[in-house]
């Protein structure tokens, strides 16, 4: 039989000597007086064995062995089971704790600059603000209303402390005994009764996570409150989570719940609804009162015992409180009433041309925007006063008007309709209108651009060009007047005559350069004003004007702010030159004329400049007013939304703008316009491309008598509007070849007599501004007695007045004051001869 240990010993890899090998004899029968290596040293020296599992023989295997025991041989520790196992949870050990470590520190890294707390706003919601900071607006799950901690009585904290986090002084965070508390009711329970976070967690979890049950978000949530307490103060921290916590029925924050459940702000509320708040959190859908008064109830008094436990209130008090029954007066959220909404509305439109769709959709956002609600007001009730008090007299039901700052293109009010409820249409941005005469003075800014004279004169006769005649107010004509004098009395022919000499294309291009975006057709009758524009971008082009030749788009946005309290948008401040100063200063200066001596007096200011144009179209369908100061641009428009006449004039608008201006300018300082340039020697801004006419001509004028004029309310039969004619409007052409002459040349007022204009007074039978549109109508004046215009002395605050003919005095119709000799003496009379 083999020997088991040379069997094992091959096994391991140990060989034993082929010869002079006894068996192994058991350490018994081993002699003890044997010398230990008398077998060794029998044998021939062998190398050792190289192999990891290889022995040495030991000498008490020898066969000459006289020692009765042999030692027990010992294996090396690593071929021990036991240590491989301690390797092996060594490495998994710290492989763990690398991993941990590891993704702890991306963790961390990832986490969220926590400054974003003081500015957060849910994704979806969209805040729009005026100029003050007042809401205007709020689109989705916002708070409307913040309270800051010192304006909240201190039992509505102590409320909130019991019912949600009793030990939020002491913690840093996380509350590891309330932790544990909840674990033990919970499973005492046997299911969810309470929670362990706490309102700093909350906090964390409303701004940077979402409501997801995973490990990665309860470790987030961890370690975003730990972050939060250490860069915010605890009353940062509660006075932002109590502005922000879900409390029911739409209501974001505790001054949104207060007037949804009570209809009273935070300070009047008492002890009972309080408790009420602050037990809502846990589940507002669940404790609203309004869902389940029994629920909200219950969930109260419990909150009271929490009050009571911590000390906060007395057993009496708890107990005195337990017993009032929940006194409810429901509102809606705040978060849906909404002011200035034809403003609001606009600006949510100017939000998609500015900014991007992924960006509107995650909402988030605060908008800034220009509205001054004092102003706002101001416009409300001048618009109800004229549709309630001239409107009945006069036709007109709608109106509309928008005042803008010249200087930065902000639009600070805007009034787009009598009552938004009823129709949303907005008849400032959406309301596409002829206007009339007020585009007259982009007609004459695109002369004076292209280096004509306010001096120089034109004849106004009757007048057709390509079968287009164009009529004046009751088929009237002046003679030769100046542009300045046509532009004051509203002279349609001049108009005319000035639009070919300047062409279509350079007036058309101003026009739009100006801030006019609507269509401009290059028609005869656009010199009247037939291409329909809407009250904003006319308000705006105005605008240009007054800002001394820079056009700035009109807009109410002032910046727009992220949900991480960035700004992301910003409109450009700096104006676009369209036209130089001095063309600006010598256009403003021929308006002025026109409030203080011509068609637009019911706007006249005692205090200050202003500078402005009127405009009536066909049948007084539309009345228009378009005027400034320095510091102001307000247009105002009148009529109907189904186009149906009036029996009105521009004159109201006028009387509305002043009504509108006059108290905003109270506290605002007059300034001047700019003084009047030199006039000689001025070269054009723009280029003119006069119009050839295929056929041209002037006709004589008759000398017929002038006819009494009776007062009347009603519409006239016919109307000889801006945009009247007696044949259709052909589509003229146009080179760069000179026309003949439409105008005299420019007189010099060094060498030239000029006539005083005589201001354009009120009617002698007691109405105001009459329109070249429509018979004469009551101004507002006449439907309030006691409401006078002021008396002003247009010579003491007009600039040098202008000529009318360069040969008045021999050709006579020059000035009001003067006698004609081609023209009949009805045609100088006083009254005037508006749009």
């Amino acid at each position: 039989m083999a020997n088991p240990l040379a069997k094992k010993l091959k096994q391991l890899g140990i060989r034993l000597p082929k010869t002079g090998h006894p068996p192994r004899q058991s350490p018994k029968k081993q002699s003890a007086t044997a010398p230990p290596a008398a077998w060794e040293s029998t044998q021939p020296s062998r190398a050792a064995p190289t192999s990891n599992h290889s022995r040495q023989p030991s000498p008490a295997s020898s066969p000459t062995n006289q020692s009765p025991q042999k030692k027990q041989q010992r294996r090396p520790i690593y071929r021990r089971v036991w240590f491989w196992l301690g390797v092996s949870v060594a490495v998994a050990g710290t492989s763990g704790a690398t991993w941990v470590y590891q993704e702890y520190q991306i963790l961390k890294a990832s986490l969220p600059d926590v400054a974003q707390v003081l500015t957060f706003a849910r994704d979806g919601t969209l805040t729009i603000k005026a100029a003050d900071g007042t809401i205007l607006q709020q689109l989705g799950p916002a708070t409307r209303e913040q309270v800051s901690l010192a304006a909240m009585p201190d039992r509505l904290l102590e409320s909130f402390i019991a019912a949600e986090d009793r030990r939020f002084y002491q913690h840093e965070g996380i509350d590891y005994q309330a932790i544990l508390r909840a674990a033990k009711s919970n499973v005492s329970a046997q299911k969810i009764v309470q929670g362990g976070s706490t309102i700093t967690q909350q906090l964390a979890r409303m701004v940077f996570l979402n409501q997801e049950k995973t490990l990665e978000r309860k470790l987030r949530e961890a370690m975003l409150a730990r972050k939060i307490e250490q860069n915010l103060t605890k009353e940062q921290i509660l006075e932002r989570y109590l502005n922000l916590v879900y409390l029911g029925s739409g209501a974001y924050g505790i001054a949104d719940a207060a007037w949804r459940y009570f209809g009273k702000p935070v300070d009047k509320l008492d002890l009972p609804e309080m408790a009420l708040l602050a037990g809502l959190p846990a589940a507002p859908s669940e404790y609203s009162p309004l869902v389940n008064a029994d629920l909200a109830q219950q969930r109260r008094d419990t909150v009271l015992q929490r009050m009571q436990e911590e000390g906060f209130i007395s057993a009496a008090q708890a107990k005195a409180a337990m017993a009032e029954p929940l006194n409810l007066n429901p509102k809606l959220p705040k978060r849906l009433e909404t002011e200035a909404p034809y403003f609001t509305t606009y600006v949510q439109k100017e939000l998609q041309r500015v900014l991007p769709a992924e960006t509107l959709e995650r909402g988030g956002l605060t908008v800034e925007t220009s509205l001054n609600r004092d102003w706002q007001q101001q416009a409300r009730e001048t618009i109800q006063s004229l549709i309630e008090e001239e409107g009945a007299y006069e036709n007109f039901h709608q109106g509309a008007l928008v005042a803008i700052d010249p200087n930065t293109g902000e639009v600070r009010a805007m009034i787009g309709g009598t009552e938004f409820k009823n129709s949303e249409f907005n008849r400032v941005t959406q309301a596409q209108r002829q206007p009339g005469s007020t585009f007259k003075g982009i007609i004459y800014t695109a002369a004076i651009a292209a280096g004509f004279s306010p001096y120089q004169a034109y004849e106004d006769v009757p007048y057709k060009v390509d079968g287009y005649k164009p009529q004046n107010y009751n088929q009237k004509h002046a003679g030769w007047v100046s542009m300045a004098d046509a532009l004051a009395r509203s002279i349609n022919v001049v108009a005319l005559k000035v639009l070919l000499d300047v062409g279509f294309e350079p007036t058309i291009d101003l026009a739009h350069e100006m801030g006019i975006q609507s269509e401009l057709k290059s028609t005869y009758s656009l010199a009247l004003g037939s291409s329909e524009v809407n009250l904003l971008e006319l308000t705006n082009a105005y605008a240009t004007i007054a800002n001394q030749g820079k056009y700035i788009k009109a807009h109410g946005i002032r910046k727009v702010i992220d949900r991480e309290g960035e700004v992301i948008y910003e409109p450009p401040t700096s104006g676009q030159p369209v036209f130089d100063e001095d063309t600006a200063a010598i256009v403003t200066w021929m308006l002025q004329r026109v409030v203080y001596a011509g068609t637009g007096r019911a706007a006249a200011l005692r205090d200050r400049p202003v500078a402005g144009k009127t405009g009536t179209t066909d049948r007084a369908r539309d009345l228009w007013f378009i005027g400034y100061v320095p510091q102001l641009v307000t247009g105002v428009w009148l009529g109907n939304d189904d186009n149906e006449p009036t029996w009105g004039s521009s004159g109201t608008a006028a009387y509305g703008w002043r009504q509108f201006m006059a108290p905003i300018l109270e506290d605002m300082p007059v300034r001047e316009f700019p003084e009047l340039p030199p006039l000689e020697n001025r070269e054009g801004v723009i280029t003119a491309k006069p119009v050839e006419p295929e056929k041209e001509e002037s006709l004589p004028l008759n000398r017929q008598p002038e006819q009494p004029r009776r007062r009347q309310r009603r519409a006239p039969a016919s109307d000889p509007a801006e945009t009247n004619e007696t044949t259709p409007d052909p589509t003229p052409t146009q080179d760069n070849s000179a026309p003949a002459p439409r105008s005299t040349p420019q007189p010099t007022p060094e060498t030239t007599p000029v006539p005083t204009m005589t201001p354009i007074l009120e009617n002698p039978d007691g109405g105001g501004d009459t329109s070249a549109d429509s018979e004469p109508t009551p101004t507002p004046s006449e439907n309030n007695p006691n409401d006078t215009l002021p008396e002003i002395d247009p010579e003491s605050l007009l600039p040098e007045p202008t000529l009318s003919s360069p040969d008045a005095a021999s050709e006579g119709g020059g000035s009001e004051n003067t006698a004609p000799s081609q023209t009949d003496t009805s045609e100088s009379s006083e009254e005037p001869e508006e749009d």
